[in-house]
C-alpha cells in the first residue's frame, strides 16, 4: 500500500482507531441499554432520544471501521478485543432512571471527546495522516453536540 503514510505510522493509527471503535461500541451498547431499560414519567420521550442517539453511534461505527480498512488494516469486530481495548466501562443501572443513564453516557461521550482530542494532532503532523485528522476532527463535533443536549437533560 503507498498512500503516502509509512507502514509503522499507519499500524499506530491502525490501534489508536481500533481503541476509538472499541469505545463507540461500548457507547452504543450502553446507549442501547437506555432505550431499551429507561423507566418513569419522562420514558417516552428518552426512550426516543435513546434510540435516535444509538443511531448516530451506529453510522460512527461503520465510519471508524471504514477509516481503519481505508489505511489498510482489519478492524476488530470481537466484543471481547472491543472490551481489551476501550477506556469505558459498560454502564450498569439498577434504577433505570432517565437521569442516570444521561450522567452515564455523557461521561461516555466526554471521555471519547478527550480521546479524540490528544489524537488530531497526532495523526495529523506526527503520523502524517491528514485524512484521519480531519476525520476524528468531526468525530469531535458529532460528540461534542450529543453531549450538549445530554447535558442539558441534567439542568
Amino acid at each position: 500500500m503507498n498512500i503516502g503514510i509509512s507502514e509503522s505510522n499507519r499500524k499506530t493509527i491502525s490501534l489508536a482507531l481500533s481503541k476509538l471503535l472499541a469505545d463507540e461500541y461500548v457507547l452504543f451498547t450502553s446507549t442501547k441499554n437506555a432505550h431499551w431499560n429507561v423507566e418513569g414519567s419522562d420514558f417516552y420521550d428518552k426512550h426516543k432520544l435513546f434510540d435516535e442517539q444509538a443511531g448516530q453511534l451506529a453510522t460512527i461505527l461503520d465510519r471508524v471501521a471504514e477509516r481503519i480498512r481505508t489505511i489498510g488494516y482489519p478492524a476488530p469486530a470481537a466484543l471481547k478485543t472491543f472490551l481489551e481495548l476501550t477506556h469505558l466501562t459498560e454502564s450498569q443501572s439498577n434504577t433505570h432512571r432517565s437521569k442516570e443513564f444521561i450522567a452515564a453516557l455523557l461521561y461516555g461521550h466526554e471521555t471519547i471527546i478527550r480521546y479524540l482530542r490528544e489524537n488530531i494532532n497526532l495523526f495529523s503532523n506526527d503520523y502524517e495522516d491528514m485524512g484521519t485528522g480531519d476525520f476524528i476532527t468531526s468525530l469531535v463535533q458529532e460528540h461534542e453536540k450529543t453531549a450538549w443536549m445530554l447535558r442539558a437533560h441534567l439542568k
